[in-house]
Parts: C-alpha cells; structure tokens; sequence
C-alpha cells in the first residue's frame, strides 16, 4: 500500500482521479470528478488501462494489439478530456498503462501521492454496479489506500452539478 498521502502537503494539490473506459458510467465519473475538482481547487487524472493480449506467442502481433488498443484508449481519453473541460474548465492530466486495470489503479495512486480520491460510477442498469465499482468498492474496500466515491450512473448533468458544485 502507499504511504502518506502528500496532496495537502506545500508544493502539491489533491488529485480526483477517475478511471476512464468505454461504460456508458464513465462520463457520470469524470463530470463530477471535474466539477469537484475545479470545486476544491484540486487537480484531476485520468486513467485509461489497456489489457495485454491473451498467450500470443508471435510478438509482433501482440505489439501491433497493444498499439491499438492504446491508440482506443488515447481517444477515450481525449473524449473524458473534452468532458471535463465542457463541465468545469478543468484540463486533466492523462495516463495509459498496460495490465490489469484493478493492478494498474493501485500502482498508479501507490506512485502519485497527490492522488487523494478515485471516483467511480455504479452502472444503472439491473445487472448491477459495473466490475470495476464491484471489485474496488467491494472487497478491497477496506484495505483501499484512498476513498472511493462512487457516483450513481443515473444522474444527470445538473443533478451532478448540484451535488459537486
């Protein structure tokens, strides 16, 4: 786990990171992590997880899957990025990584003490909450280095703005 949080500390500001990907979910995260961000003052990034092929044993193949995929990813990216600058004015910093995305959230807050809060989004539909809500906010919740908030995927644009400011 990570050691001391260092976003209040002089020199450095609280990040709302939020995790970005292709679930309708994830732009109810990254309005409210941008509104609570230009909020607070704080910073926000944005992560995007690109998973390495299954066993491919031709590695330029493999190379050419990764770099697809991160070029998907770059655009994902991109689209939360115009997001948060449409809903608060907030450009937020942004990370692709290569790996398990549950590994990658935990090494990237272990590497950036500013990261302070990572913000979720429950899906809204019956199938429940969505992996990602379920695997973080479930049974590593209590061992989780940050708080997680978690944003419900029904709420609109202005219930989001009332709620974050």
């Amino acid at each position: 786990m990570s050691g001391k949080r260092q976003s209040y500390e002089s020199g450095h500001r609280p990040k709302f990171m939020v995790v970005v990907d292709k679930t309708p979910e994830c732009a109810r995260a990254v309005h409210f992590a941008a509104r609570r961000t230009a909020r607070t003052g704080a910073s926000m990034i944005m992560l995007a997880v690109v998973a390495p092929p299954d066993n491919f044993e031709w590695i330029g193949v493999g190379e050419a899957m990764i770099e697809e995929a991160r070029e998907a990813a770059e655009k994902q990216l991109e689209d939360a990025a115009r997001e948060a600058r449409n809903a608060a004015g907030v450009e937020p910093e942004q990370v692709i990584r290569v790996g398990n995305r549950a590994d990658e959230i935990i090494r990237l807050i272990n590497e950036d003490e500013d990261v302070s809060f990572l913000v979720l989004a429950a899906g809204s539909s019956k199938e429940g909450p969505g992996p990602l809500v379920s695997t973080l906010a479930g049974r590593a919740a209590s061992t989780f280095p940050i708080p997680i908030v978690i944003v419900p995927g029904g709420l609109t644009d202005e219930e989001i703005d009332a709620l974050a400011g």
